[in-house]
């Protein structure tokens, strides 16, 4: 297995056959700026969205036009990313799991708000936001947890799915921020790996994750937190 951080929220997750890009915010993404395109879009086979925001949804009509790839979004996003001309969708919601060719992805809770504003200023709802938990055959669990604040069913999701490495916005402003996202991890889960994400992009958010490292200081969990464009084995 193969995680890339893209910067943001985006990440580029290689297992076996699947190319698989996570809230693929590129272009406008300041994080991103510098990386080689090409090379983060090679060969995807799959498009996963958390949520309706602009800065998850990203470049994902463009791509999945342009590769072919799946793209999974809750039923609400799938059906306005099928209103943009997109064809090759799969739809969920929270709790629900869908099955692809060597892992699977299940929706769930995250606190948060999911939306599009138009070019009139009105917010159009796209459903839960959420997180993704992907189970694969043969490879390590990942818990993307979306955008959201700490919640105490948090417990449920790691007692149902047991991840192992969690992708974790620590950026407050709009999540949690860095010390009540350690909070979140040394509470409700037993991750091995836990990986930083959502800081850094935009002003008003933090602009590195030292509060998040700090506050796991002395967990079992190995933070790792890369620069964008990095990529860590497991």
């Amino acid at each position: 297995m193969k995680i890339t951080w893209l910067g943001h929220s985006a990440f580029r997750i290689e297992v076996g056959k699947a190319k698989i890009l996570l809230d693929p915010f590129l272009t406008h993404n300041s994080s991103f700026s510098g990386q080689n395109l090409k090379d983060a879009v090679s060969g995807v086979t799959h498009i996963l969205l958390t949520h309706g925001h602009g800065d998850h949804v990203g470049d994902t009509v463009a791509l999945a036009k342009e590769t072919g790839a799946v793209v999974l979004a809750n039923a609400d996003l799938a059906s306005w990313l099928g209103s943009k001309g997109l064809t090759k969708l799969e739809m969920g919601n929270t709790g629900g799991t869908v099955s692809f060719d060597g892992f699977s992805a299940t929706f769930t809770n995250a606190l948060h708000s999911s939306a599009q504003i138009t070019e009139d200023g009105v917010s159009h709802a796209l459903g839960n936001a959420n997180g993704l938990m992907l189970h694969f055959d043969e490879e390590a669990s990942i818990l993307a947890m979306g955008d959201t604040d700490i919640f105490s069913d948090m417990a449920l999701i790691n007692e149902l799915h047991q991840p192992d490495i969690g992708l974790v916005p620590v950026g407050d402003r709009f999540t949690m921020g860095g010390a009540v996202a350690a909070l979140a991890c040394q509470r409700y889960f037993n991750f091995k790996t836990a990986i930083p994400c959502h800081y850094g992009t935009f002003p008003i958010i933090d602009q590195t994750p030292e509060k998040f490292v700090s506050g796991m200081d002395g967990s079992k969990t190995t933070v790792k937190a890369p620069k964008p464009g990095e990529s860590l084995s497991f």
